[in-house]
């Protein structure tokens, strides 16, 4: 058999540049002169030259309720029937445990995706008017 040799072209030497007449020389691919030419030399993101940069230029105005914006992890009665059993309490910590539930702050509401076939007793959630109905008629209730 013949020998085994890479094709033509997939080895090559890394490019050194600026180390001389003899290498990709002069400016190195930093083009010419200038603030970012020089070696550490460059701006600070955002950085315009000394003139206002454009975060700064446009304005900030309102208020804004992001930051206190309170998110809900979607729980529907189909996953809460496969994961509990008849006369058990639902709660934050029992989602948690059960692992449908991640994160140290946060909260869930059940939705009435799906059925309810036993009876649980659901404690300090919140739950949509059609996922009341659903628990209800299927034995259980909401405290």
């Amino acid at each position: 058999m013949g020998q085994i040799n890479a094709p033509k072209g997939a080895n090559t030497k890394k490019t050194i540049v600026g180390r001389g007449a003899s290498s990709k020389g002069r400016a190195s691919g930093r083009g010419h002169d200038g603030q970012k030419s020089r070696s550490g030399g460059g701006v600070r993101l955002g950085f315009e030259g000394g003139q206002m940069p454009l975060y700064r230029r446009v304005a900030r105005r309102g208020f804004s309720n992001s930051v206190f914006k309170q998110e809900y992890v979607v729980v529907s009665l189909d996953v809460i029937s496969a994961n509990f059993e008849d006369g058990d309490v639902v709660t934050l910590d029992a989602l948690k445990d059960a692992g449908l539930v991640k994160g140290y702050n946060a909260q869930a509401k059940i939705l009435s995706n799906g059925d309810l076939t036993k009876k649980v007793v659901i404690d300090g959630l919140k739950v949509s008017a059609s996922a009341i109905e659903k628990i209800k008629a299927a034995g259980g209730e909401i405290r």
